[in-house]
């Protein structure tokens, strides 16, 4: 309860005393009169100041409040209002030893929450056992903002035309909450670039981008991994062992990223059966779990390693691992009333099996024909050439798949249903060197050429009916025979 909701009800407490014993400061009772009129008021029925409901009060208890509004002369309410106790402000819960620890703490973090304090003291009391009993979580934050220990926030850029636009869609339209019945009915897939910065092997300070794939209804992480990109090749990484260790979800919402939006991810959700929705532009709020999950990440997890040197992806890898599995999964949420990984294995469930890892490579491809070259039965796929089987020589159009981050995978299927044919490899000018060639397989004959072959009668059939037509007309030959001289002899 807030400051100002205590105040009020105090307020109304102290009008209700009031308009009980006020009659008796307006009109005070005769000698040997007092005890009959507190008794009558002591019978009757008032409205509670808080709840509302019929209630009583005690002849000790009017009687004490009429002392005090009458020995309060100049301010009768006021002396009937609740007394400040005389250790408050004071936190008696912390002592001696507890205060300076949470101040230190304080002003090394200044960026924790309240919560975060208080846990990482937890652990602290109970490895020193000489700092006393730990105080519960309200005393520790109820000390913390007495003596302006408060929370500092990250100042964030606003006033830009995206900003305003997103402002004025928002005021117009109406928001409402959701969230999917099933599991596995909707993820969501996001990239947070994070506060802290790692050390490269390149000996680069860069901040790194969390890939954060959640579940609607149980708020589980499906898979969490720091990249040091927001790429595609690193969305599809992060993905797949989404899919490998959950299973496949039904949708899948996104922002309008351009690793959201690119080729190779958009047909791997199709090839997939997974919906692919996205959220208006400028509009996280539609997303919100998602950032929700964010606040959850910079707050305790980053919070807990901005002391930390020399800070490399790997480690960053391995503890956001360890926070995700050992504390948020397992951990109340304060939405669904329990944990996301109890809820995401107790409620029904719409997901279906992943595929093998073979087919999930070739799923997150994209789709694309090429020119087969006669001359020698290559294609030309961004600057570099595949060698075409000779089985498929005769072959205009080539159908392949690819995903633009790793050419030494290239596809050939079957342009109209989508079957995996063979893979193709980069053309080896060296190896081809060598002068040995194979020879061409045949072509796989189809039903009418597979049947007896037509006999040859030396004449086409054609030329045959045409000198038989000619010949009809009775026309004489439209030229003059020229013979040798021996044949003129003879």
């Amino acid at each position: 309860m807030s400051e100002v909701q205590e105040s009020r009800r105090h307020d109304r407490w102290a009008r209700l005393r009031f308009s009980i014993v006020g009659p008796l400061l307006a009109a005070p009772p005769g000698p040997g009169q007092l005890r009959a009129e507190i008794t009558q008021l002591a019978a009757r029925q008032w409205q509670h100041p808080v709840s509302g409901r019929p209630t009583r009060f005690a002849f000790s208890t009017i009687e004490r409040w009429y002392y005090s509004a009458l020995a309060a002369h100049a301010d009768p309410i006021g002396g009937l209002r609740r007394k400040l106790r005389r250790d408050s402000g004071q936190q008696p819960s912390l002592n001696d030893k507890l205060r300076p620890l949470v101040e230190a703490q304080y002003r090394a973090h200044k960026k924790w929450s309240y919560q975060l304090h208080y846990d990482n003291l937890c652990v602290l009391v109970q490895k020193q056992t000489d700092l006393g009993p730990m105080p519960s979580y309200a005393s520790v934050r109820r000390y913390m903002k007495s003596h302006g220990l408060i929370r500092k926030r990250i100042a964030r850029a606003t006033g830009t035309l995206a900003a305003l636009k997103a402002e004025e869609r928002l005021q117009a339209r109406e928001v409402r909450s959701f969230e999917s019945e099933h599991t596995h009915g909707l993820w969501h897939l996001d990239f947070h670039q994070g506060s802290l910065k790692v050390l490269t092997s390149e000996g680069e300070w860069i901040k790194p981008h969390l890939l954060a794939i959640l579940d609607d209804h149980s708020r589980l992480i499906c898979h969490a991994q720091w990249y040091l990109g927001e790429t595609a090749e690193d969305l599809v990484h992060g993905l797949c062992q989404a899919f490998l260790k959950r299973g496949l979800p039904r949708a899948l919402m996104t922002d309008n990223g351009a690793a959201m939006m690119a080729a190779e991810t958009e047909e791997g959700l199709s090839s997939l059966s997974i919906l692919h929705e996205t959220t208006l532009a400028y509009s996280p709020y539609q997303n919100g779990k998602q950032e929700s999950f964010w606040g959850q990440v910079e707050g305790r997890l980053l919070a807990m390693m901005e002391d930390c040197r020399d800070l490399t992806l790997a480690s960053l890898n391995e503890a956001t691992q360890a926070w995700v599995e050992m504390e948020y999964q397992r951990k109340i949420h304060s939405e669904i009333g329990q944990a996301p990984l109890q809820r995401f294995l107790e409620s029904p469930s719409v997901g279906r099996d992943c595929p093998p890892i073979d087919d999930l490579r070739l799923a997150f491809c994209a789709q694309t024909s090429r020119k087969q070259r006669k001359s020698d039965g290559t294609i030309s796929l961004i600057g570099i050439r595949y060698e075409i089987p000779g089985r498929y020589r005769h072959l205009e159009q080539i159908s392949v798949r690819y995903a633009g981050w790793d050419l030494s995978r290239v596809y050939m299927i079957d342009g109209r249903t989508g079957t995996l044919l063979t893979r193709l490899y980069p053309l080896d000018k060296a190896r081809n060197a060598d002068g040995r060639r194979r020879s061409f397989e045949d072509v796989e004959p189809s039903a009418a050429s597979a049947m007896e072959p037509v006999p040859r009668e030396g004449v086409a059939p054609l030329l045959r009916k045409l000198m038989q037509d000619y010949a009809a007309t009775g026309l004489p030959p439209a030229y003059l025979p020229k013979t040798n001289t021996n044949e003129e002899e003879q």
